[in-house]
């Protein structure tokens, strides 16, 4: 399948090649990496370059299933289940928000908006432990609380989900470890909700997507938009695809409403949140706030060796940075088979939206292609840069 590769709007003073970046990705559709993809590429200015590679669905047969034509292309408008980097996208973006309208503190302590979390009825070790923690330690993912539970096989519902996060014990003493956690972060929606008097998917449109102009990112499509979304895995028992529902096993029993997973984007929405941030670290943006945003984004090495920022991941070895990333460097990937990456002293963003899990989970091509994206990215910025020197 020959790649749809859609028209790209250049900033004044460079003019980047990126058919590094169009070879990489469509060699990654015919390599099985991904049926396809969606990518953008831009700085705080605007836009330099978005494409489409491959289709929607595995092959013609799959698409006849799912009601998709055949040859779909990917492309801005292609909603994607953005699994964890709802993480960011939604949840972090809420509680900066929260903390910028004075509604939440880092310091607040989990325990104040949920009082579930650390009961009388508590051993006293136990609970001194768990009185601790707070929505910083969320945010970095060093609460103690367990990284993955399969929730789903239990729970049938978002309030059935939260009593059991909520009487799950600390597998480490607060601030001590870092273990990334979904767990954590189903809490810290949950918490966003109580502080701001709204349910988190509210929260989200009204403090982040609303004001962004992010008109495509939501929760829950509707049926109508299954023509626009990429279909996910097979799923094993029903023997049908997860089309148009969150992929995400423990999000999808909470009712797609959690604040690990659930959120659906495009790469034209995404662009607008990652111009907003790299205008915020500039001072100047009119919507985000500078200080919050620089303290949200920056690597707190805590506990020490740890890449996290809050919410947000920073450039280690191996990661989905790539190797030429800068130090100031932010992003986040999701399960499905997407990310984003920042580079503000480049006064970039890279975006890679694909559904890797479709067919199956079992394909981990994506993690090179990853890397190989952000590097390729880097290199035809960079080189234009020399040019204009």
């Amino acid at each position: 399948m020959l790649p749809a590769i859609l028209a790209c709007s250049m900033s004044p003073g460079r003019d980047p090649d990126f058919s590094g970046v169009d070879k990489l990705l469509a060699g990654a559709v015919r390599s099985g990496a991904f049926p396809g993809c969606a990518a953008a590429i831009g700085s705080s200015s605007g836009s330099y370059w978005t494409g489409g590679f491959g289709t929607l669905a595995l092959d013609g047969k799959t698409a006849g299933k799912l009601s998709l034509p055949a040859a779909a292309n990917p492309g801005p408008g292609t909603l994607y289940d953005l699994a964890s980097l709802t993480k960011v996208v939604g949840t972090t973006s809420v509680v900066a928000a929260l903390i910028q309208r004075r509604k939440l503190s880092l310091r607040d302590k989990v325990s104040k908006y949920l009082p579930g979390f650390a009961p009388a009825s508590l051993k006293k070790k136990e609970r001194a432990l768990k009185e601790k923690v707070t929505v910083e330690q969320l945010l970095l993912h060093t609460s103690g609380l367990p990284s993955w539970r399969p929730l789903f096989e239990s729970c049938s519902s978002y309030k059935a989900l939260l009593k059991i996060i909520l009487a799950t014990p600390l597998e480490t003493a607060p601030g001590t470890s870092y273990r990334y956690s979904d767990l954590g972060f189903i809490l810290l929606g949950e918490i966003a909700a109580k502080a701001g008097g709204k349910p988190l998917a509210t929260l989200e449109k009204k403090l982040v997507f609303e004001p962004l102009g992010m008109r495509e990112t939501l929760r829950n499509p509707a049926a109508a938009l299954k023509k626009k979304i990429a279909p996910t895995e097979l799923d094993e028992e029903t023997k049908k695809y997860v089309h148009g529902k969150v992929h995400d096993e423990n999000a999808r029993a909470g009712g797609g409403i959690t604040g690990h997973a659930g959120l659906f984007s495009t790469t034209a929405d995404l662009a607008l949140l990652c111009r907003e941030l790299l205008l915020a670290l500039k001072g100047k943006s009119k919507k985000l706030n500078n200080g919050i945003i620089r303290n949200f984004t920056g690597r707190k090495d805590s506990p020490k060796g740890s890449s996290r920022a809050l919410g947000w991941d920073t450039p280690s070895e191996k990661s989905s940075a790539g190797d030429l990333a800068g130090k100031k460097s932010f992003g986040h990937t999701g399960f499905t088979g997407t990310s984003i990456w920042i580079d503000p002293e480049l006064d970039l963003y890279m975006i890679l939206l694909s559904n890797r899990v479709h067919p199956s989970r079992k394909n981990r091509k994506i993690s090179e292609v990853r890397r190989a994206f952000a590097d390729a990215v880097i290199t035809a910025v960079k080189k234009s840069e020399k040019k204009v020197r």
